[in-house]
């Protein structure tokens, strides 16, 4: 070892330079590098933002394509110019491009910065936009962010519907945000609890920049020490520590700033708990937003060990894009890497001016981007991967072994957590359910005032493109209650409401139950005058459209909704819109919600005319209907519902809204349903649960398919009565979604649901909390039930078709149907359903048919739902009906099967789909028809049919007994049948 005095001159030197550097550093945070910014002007400033344009002097002539870039909130705008040797502006405009910076500042240092939302940010860059297309007289420009910065890019093109993009740039911008995480957890439940936490520990002061920092270095501490130590290292050696100085100094203190809370809360709620960034329907300044809008090019830069953005979640934006034409850039970079540092100059920032240019018409199409990969997975690195690249830790060999192990232990967890989480998050709302009493306080307004209490923030509803939120229809429905107790509206009192699909009609629901009133909800296109008798209302509340209606009906009419400006309604109609609630004082008997459980709360109708038929639904019925669907669908606040029927139908009252209601989800309000816009509000709203009635799914399923349609974000399709032919056909055009099919007795409190779906037509399992069921043998032509020996009812058994019926229960108050007695014990109510069932092996009931509906033949009674149902399982057959037609010899069974497009009914494809039904059960004639007639809500009938007969010039297939199969029909059966004298002589 040389010890020599040339040595320790070296050593003392080395010495002495490191004290010099290491002072420098305390003192000053860094070493002087003498290095400035690269030069810029403000063009405009705002209270959001301010807009730099870099390096102005060199702008020239404006044919330079124009480019906006966007940092996230935690990282300061100089992520793009960080130094000299690693400044992005400086390279874009060295390559021709007139660079553009959105600076946010230091929200900590900014007025009101502390309390700017997501949203705040988002328009920010959208007006950013239009200020750059301005200055430079470019109609479009391209918008390009880093990280969050990108996800801001995102949803700016969306809100803007990229008015005014040329393309979109992202660097690590992640789209699926359930994919951001190293470990799957359970991520709304965790992300709630994380956001309440934010927000009791944060308040208004957001996350101080120390905490970001810290934060990011976390990420991979084995080189954030493995960084410092190096510049430990070589702390004496000034000129190597400088090359890297900017970088340093820009991680380790300067590039970082505070984060406002409020920006976390929405970021929690909105795009992480809820993954609206994929799923869609998130809001922005009130307004409903896709991404499924953006349809302009996007590049999107992927680092294979991005250890925040992981590739499969940054690749998702295919996914939530369908009309997009999608590029991408993939680096074995970080997060960081991606933007900042020797392989960002060497890659990113050249292939960025290279695509703006080739996007404008001034160059080639890069060398380095691809189309973005169809699979998510294709080409991405597992999370175990990014973990062992960022920490290098352990040797390939263990990698492997640990990967293999871990990876089985992660597939496997996430399905049981999937799983018991469900469970679990169904365990409150069927305890309450269950708990439920006559007496028991419950109804619709007291769950609405619920919600609101414990996220007024949270939007409810959403309609015509808005949202609004549990506050907001909380004031709403409060200030109604006050117009209605100034004209006089009481507890108990019968109130019609004659609207259609509004907010409006939602809110004076709502009012009505906070009050206690019986809301009696008449049909727009029923018979208003008859269902206002039938429903003994002492006064009317019709929307604008609808008012002319209901005064002709007689009642005093109030109207309701469209209002806000002096308008004349007419003689005889008052307008609640110009009641000043705050005006009115509220009585000492007024009490917020008083219904009970035992309390008369809702009267729909069914049938038309004098057939016109009342349905009684008590509180604690709709809460049935509610908490069953919630947690039966397990709706939560991830969920939106899409509402496709009215609220004066059960599918609307009970399950859709009832469902949202009680299982926090958001609830998409539609006046029609349009097949041409289904897709494009399934995208605007984020619909994840669509409900439907009979065989409203259809003409889905027939529509060509939807570039919309791709991946689309539907979960579940929740509803009652749907065929079982299309039933199959849903399941396989829309998979992965699935269906979960319900029954509900219009007499008693029974419901039943098929969760899983896989049994295509079962009604499945009693509901928990649902009166008690059980199905007893029936005697068809005395209408009565079959008793034993002891005069007790006798039960079915397994597979034996019989009367369903629904225990009474003690709370029915006069509103049902009287039950009977001593059914199958002593003292014991039942209540007659009218329903015919059966009950397979593994105790899931299906439904036979309705009393009412069975056709009646010399060999005994036939069910018309088996005859349809098989029919129905032809691949050629859309849907399918029976029904008797007189003959001049007797009933005759006649089915009519309307054939899919493009497909042909064959006489023995009918053969074989009918042979397991019993000889004197199988139809005698099947009709091609055209079409099956449907009601307004696609209930298929047979009555037009039925009054049709079995036309001469049919094309219809008769059952021959001696070939055991249909041939087409002719006269001579026709003569058999009794089928050859026109229906309407008999």
């Amino acid at each position: 070892m040389d010890l020599g005095p040339r040595a320790w001159g070296k050593a003392l030197s080395r010495l002495g330079a490191t004290a010099q550097n290491a002072l420098e550093v305390a003192r000053f945070g860094g070493l002087d590098t003498g290095e400035e910014p690269s030069p810029y002007d403000v063009v405009v400033t705002r209270p959001v933002y301010r807009l730099r344009r870099y390096f102005p002097e060199r702008v020239g002539d404006g044919t330079r394509p124009a480019l906006v870039l966007v940092p996230p909130l935690m990282l300061s705008t100089e992520v793009y110019d960080v130094a000299p040797a690693t400044s992005a502006v400086a390279q874009l405009v060295d390559d021709g491009v007139d660079v553009w910076v959105v600076d946010f500042g230091a929200p900590e240092k900014e007025a009101g910065g502390l309390d700017r939302t997501l949203t705040d940010h988002v328009l920010a860059v959208s007006d950013a936009v239009d200020e750059v297309r301005q200055q430079t007289g470019h109609d479009t420009v391209h918008l390009a962010g880093y990280s969050q910065g990108g996800m801001f890019c995102y949803q700016a093109a969306a809100y803007r519907r990229t008015a005014g993009l040329a393309s979109i740039i992202t660097f690590g911008s992640p789209v699926d945000t359930s994919e951001t995480s190293p470990i799957p957890l359970p991520e709304v439940q965790v992300i709630n609890a994380v956001s309440g936490i934010t927000e009791r520990l944060l308040g208004r002061s957001g996350v101080p920049a120390w905490v970001t920092r810290t934060g990011f270095q976390m990420l991979d501490p084995a080189k954030a020490i493995r960084s410092r130590v190096d510049f430990l290292r070589q702390l004496h050696d000034r000129e190597s520590l400088l090359e890297r100085e900017g970088q340093r100094r820009f991680l380790e203190a300067d590039g970082w700033v505070a984060y406002p809370a409020p920006a976390i809360a929405e970021l929690l709620d909105q795009f992480v708990a809820h993954n609206r960034m994929l799923m869609g329907g998130f809001v922005i300044d009130g307004r409903l937003v896709t991404l499924a809008d953006i349809d302009c090019p996007v590049l999107c830069f992927v680092g294979e060990v991005d250890e925040i953005a992981a590739p499969k979640a940054v690749r998702a934006i295919r996914r939530a894009t369908p009309r997009a034409e999608i590029w991408e850039h993939t680096m074995r970079a970080g997060h960081f890497g991606l933007v900042v540092g020797s392989k960002a100059m060497d890659e990113t920032w050249p292939t960025v001016a290279s695509w703006v240019k080739w996007r404008d018409g001034l160059g080639e199409q890069p060398a380095s981007i691809v189309t973005l990969r169809e699979s998510d997975d294709a080409g991405s690195v597992d999370w175990l991967t990014r973990v062992g690249h960022a920490a290098n830790l352990v040797t390939d060999v263990a990698l492997a072994g640990a990967r293999s192990t871990l990876d089985a232990s992660v597939r496997s967890g996430d399905a049981l957590r999937r799983a018991v989480g469900d469970a679990i998050d169904q365990l409150p709302r069927i305890n309450r359910l269950e708990s439920i009493r006559p007496q028991t306080r419950i109804s619709l307004g007291l769950l609405l005032d619920e919600q609101a209490r414990r996220a007024p923030d949270q939007v409810f509803f959403l309609y015509d493109g808005r949202g609004h939120t549990y506050g907001d229809a909380k004031r709403r429905v409060d200030n109604i209650v006050r117009g209605l107790i100034s004209v006089g509206v009481r507890q108990g009192e019968h109130v019609g409401v004659l609207m259609g699909t509004r907010p409006s009609a939602l809110a004076v629901v709502a009012a009505l139950s906070r009050l206690g009133a019986v809301t009696v909800l008449m049909r727009v296109d029923g018979s208003p005058a008859r269902e206002a008798e039938l429903g003994h209302v002492s006064r009317i509340i019709a929307d604008p459209e609808s008012a002319d209606v209901a005064r002709a009906i007689g009642p005093p009419v109030l109207v309701l909704g469209g209002g806000g400006e002096p308008r004349e309604l007419g003689f005889g109609l008052t307008d609640m819109e110009r009641i000043d609630p705050d005006a009115i004082a509220e009585p000492a008997w007024y009490a917020p919600n008083p219904g009970r459980g035992r309390d008369l709360a809702f009267m729909l109708f069914a049938g038309e005319g004098e057939q016109t038929r009342v349905n009684r639904i008590t509180n604690k019925r709709w809460a049935l209907s509610a908490f069953g669907t919630a947690s039966s669908a397990a709706l939560s606040g991830a969920d939106t519902v899409y509402c496709v029927t009215p609220i004066s139908h059960p599918s609307g009252l009970l399950t859709s809204i009832g469902g949202a209601i009680a299982g926090g989800a958001r609830l998409a309000l539609t006046s029609s349903f349009e097949p041409e816009t289904f897709w494009d509000e399934v995208r605007r709203y984020g619909i994840t649960v669509v409900s439907y009635t009979w065989a409203m799914c259809r003409v889905l399923v027939d529509a060509p398919v939807d570039p919309f349609e791709r991946d689309h974000p539907i979960r579940l399709f929740m509803g009652s009565g749907m065929p079982t032919g299309l039933w199959r056909r849903v399941l396989d055009r829309f998979d992965p979604a699935k269906i979960v099919e319900f029954y509900a007795s219009t007499e008693g409190e029974a419901v039943l649901v098929n969760l899983g779906g896989q049994k295509v037509g079962a009604k499945g399992r009693p509901l928990p909390g649902s009166a008690p069921v059980r199905i007893a043998a029936w005697d068809v032509a005395a209408g009565k039930l079959v008793e034993r020996e002891d005069g007790f009812a006798r039960p079915c058994g397994r597979g034996e078709v019989g009367m369903l019926l629904v225990a009474s229960r003690e709370d029915r108050g006069g509103l049902l149907a009287a039950p009977v007695r001593g059914v199958f014990a002593k003292d014991d109510e039942w209540l007659i359903t009218g329903d015919l069932f059966r009950r397979d092996r593994d105790g899931d009931y299906w439904i036979v048919d309705h009393v009412s509906g069975l056709i009646a033949t010399p060999h005994g009674p036939v069910a018309s739902y088996p005859i349809a149902e098989d029919l129905e399982a032809l691949p050629a057959v859309d849907l399918a009906v029976a029904y008797a037609v007189q003959g001049s010899k007797g009933p005759v069974v006649v089915a009519a099967v309307a054939p899919r497009a493009g497909f042909a009914i064959r006489a023995d494809e009918l053969s074989d789909a009918v042979r397991d039904l019993a000889p004197t059960s199988r139809p005698a004639v099947v009709r091609v028809v055209a079409a099956i007639p449907l009601t307004t809500w696609y209930r298929p009938v047979s009555a037009p049919l039925r009054a049709a007969g079995v036309p001469a010039n049919d094309c219809a297939y008769a059952w021959d007994a001696a070939t055991q199969a249909y041939a087409p029909i002719t006269d001579d059966r026709r003569a058999d049948l009794g089928l050859d004298v026109p229906p309407s002589l008999f």
